[in-house]
């Protein structure tokens, strides 16, 4: 998870700084990611395969620019096999993170991301840079790509309530659901700071933790992090589902 503290000037410095393959952005584009205003992260796919020595994941980010429009980088995290270092490389479209995947693990990377594929350089048509300029506006999610990790799912969920402070949080009907889960992915929604209305500057992350459950179903926990009180302090947040998150986000960026 990112930090709630870390600016969009920080978190693109940081994705550019750890990219091998920074220099290949158009200048163009790196520009216009110079004005960024706000930002957005999420893991969009992982596979991960210990057998066949494979690690990688695929983390989509985007980011609100000042003459109103929006541009997504593509972050493509791996290990070469027999190398436990990570490796990331950043790339403009989803079409070349495509390319990306079948040079370095010499299979196609089809479903890895979803249609449609934008040129390099154009705009992915899933941005809503109107969601993102509203920073808290509760909004119709956009299609999200499942791959499950298999990987003590129930005790995540466990965690996940237990650290919730909030006293509309899930109650017991939905942990005793979650005791059935076998498998999670945790997606960061949103993230961004805002100034609040006693002038002191607060961060705010929202991330989904989906779950499947052994019968099939799956059950999703929408996690609110921020500093949005009083003395600054670290909070965690749980609700059931995305709109109810983004209005506590909306009440806690209000109140202050």
């Amino acid at each position: 998870m990112s930090d709630p503290y870390e600016t969009t000037e920080a978190h693109l410095d940081r994705l550019l700084g750890r990219a091998l393959n920074s220099f290949d952005l158009p200048d163009r584009l790196v520009e216009r990611l110079g004005t960024a205003l706000a930002h957005s992260s999420s893991l969009h796919t992982t596979h991960h395969n210990p057998s066949a020595g494979v690690w990688r994941e695929t983390h989509r980010h985007t980011y609100l620019l000042a003459d109103g429009g929006s541009v997504s980088l593509w972050e493509l995290s791996y290990r070469p096999e027999g190398d436990r270092a990570v490796r990331h490389e950043v790339f403009a479209s989803k079409a070349e993170t495509c390319l990306a995947v079948a040079r370095l693990f010499g299979e196609s990377a089809a479903g890895s991301v979803p249609d449609p594929v934008p040129l390099a350089g154009e705009e992915d048509p899933y941005d809503d840079a109107s969601a993102l300029g509203a920073l808290f506006a509760s909004a119709a999610p956009m299609p999200r790509h499942r791959e499950y990790v298999v990987d003590d799912s129930a005790d995540h969920a466990r965690r996940v309530l237990r650290r919730a402070e909030n006293p509309d949080r899930p109650g017991e009907r939905t942990a005793a659901l979650l005791r059935a889960a076998y498998g999670h992915q945790i997606t960061q929604v949103f993230g961004t700071r805002q100034a609040l209305p006693n002038g002191r500057d607060a961060g705010f992350n929202l991330y989904e933790h989906a779950f499947v459950l052994l019968d099939g179903t799956e059950l999703s926990l929408w996690e609110v992090e921020h500093t949005a009180t009083p003395d600054g302090r670290h909070m965690c947040e749980v609700y059931e589902s995305e709109a109810v998150a983004r209005g506590a986000m909306e009440l806690r960026a209000r109140v202050g």
